[in-house]
């Protein structure tokens, strides 16, 4: 690999978040999404995220940084990333890895909690499962979507999409950004 090549995911990155920069609704996207985690927090609810492999780890990410803390010293704010490794073995075991979120969702969530259901395709069927899953008991659902937005785009209740890119990684490099706004957003406003 090259010093050009090296450079050009510095160029691509940043062409990718000027694109998303330049589109005032994602900021009111964020924003909206925030006041019904904090609406929901503020109601006695919960925030559940999931996601697969690097999107996983944005969900835990997403979920210890509520948990803990992002910026200021304060209270924790309830939420949990689906990512047991027992209950994924087992689910995907007994039912089939389509299931792990659903399942999840099925048996902790609750009308007026949100689901932050990240998938850069936005066609992941365990994403979709844990969506229609929460449709079902009454939550709201946030997707964070890239490329297309694929299923997810129709079934989620609210939907930041990042631009199109050929490429997971540059779509998880706005993820972070959107996600860190986030907790920033509830973290001031709770």
């Amino acid at each position: 690999m090259s010093i050009k090549q090296i450079a050009d995911h510095f160029l691509e990155a940043n062409k990718i978040l000027t694109e998303f920069i330049a589109d005032e609704s994602n900021f009111q996207k964020i924003k909206e999404a925030g006041d019904k985690m904090i609406s929901s927090i503020n109601q006695g609810g919960k925030v559940i995220s999931c996601g697969n492999g690097g999107s996983m780890s944005d969900a835990m990410h997403f979920a210890e940084e509520m948990t803990g803390r992002f910026r200021e010293n304060r209270g924790p704010i309830p939420a949990v990333a689906i990512s047991d490794p027992a209950h994924i073995t087992c689910i995907s075991n007994d039912y089939g890895y389509e299931f792990i979120f659903s399942r999840y969702v099925e048996s902790i969530g609750q009308k007026g909690d949100v689901l932050l259901a990240i998938s850069t395709s936005g066609n992941s069927k365990n994403i979709i499962n844990a969506v229609e899953v929460a449709k079902i008991k009454g939550m709201f659902v946030v997707g964070l979507t890239g490329k297309s937005g694929g299923e997810l785009a129709d079934l989620v209740d609210l939907e930041i999409r990042t631009p199109m890119s050929k490429w997971a990684d540059r779509v998880q490099e706005i993820h972070i950004k959107i996600i860190h706004s986030l907790i920033d957003y509830i973290e001031s406003n709770i």
